[in-house]
């Protein structure tokens, strides 16, 4: 297999400033990003491309679940495997750290996460730790689609 023209590695404090930029490009919230970034950086993975940004992915654990988020690939890399490696990723991190279950809002990828085991649910279903997040309260309209992923022991 061929080595791909990108390299995965963990988001730190000082990428915040082109994360924000990437999701903003991308039309995504960045509600509680910095927050995140601060306390939790390394549970972000950055996809970078000579140097560059070229995509971004999240983990927000709340208990013994957690919230994918911010999953943004610049448009020239997307159908490149990025989101795709990003998100592998981060479900290979939740395996390894025990979450029970993955969930993540979407407005406009309702067709591209069941390829990772992700299928709707109703927002009502969601955990109690998860809806309080500021990515479900207030940064995602009502109608994004509520999706859910079991996650298998480690």
């Amino acid at each position: 297999m061929d080595t791909p023209p990108y390299a995965l590695r963990p988001a730190t404090p000082a990428d915040l400033p082109a994360v924000r930029a990437l999701l903003a490009d991308s039309a995504l919230p960045d509600a509680g990003i910095d927050a995140l970034f601060a306390d939790r950086a390394a549970d972000f993975v950055l996809a970078e491309a000579d140097g560059a940004l070229v995509g971004v992915a999240g983990l927000e654990v709340c208990c013994d679940d957690a919230l994918l988020r911010s999953v943004a690939v610049r448009p020239a890399w997307r159908a490149h495997g990025v989101g795709r490696a990003m998100v592998k990723s981060l479900v290979c991190d939740a395996e390894a750290r025990g979450v029970r279950a993955l969930y993540l809002l979407t407005m406009t990828a309702e067709h591209y996460f069941p390829r990772f085991g992700f299928s709707r649910v109703e927002r009502g279903a969601v955990p109690a730790a998860i809806a309080d997040t500021l990515e479900f309260r207030e940064a995602c309209p009502a109608t994004a689609v509520a999706m859910a992923r079991p996650v298998a022991a480690a």
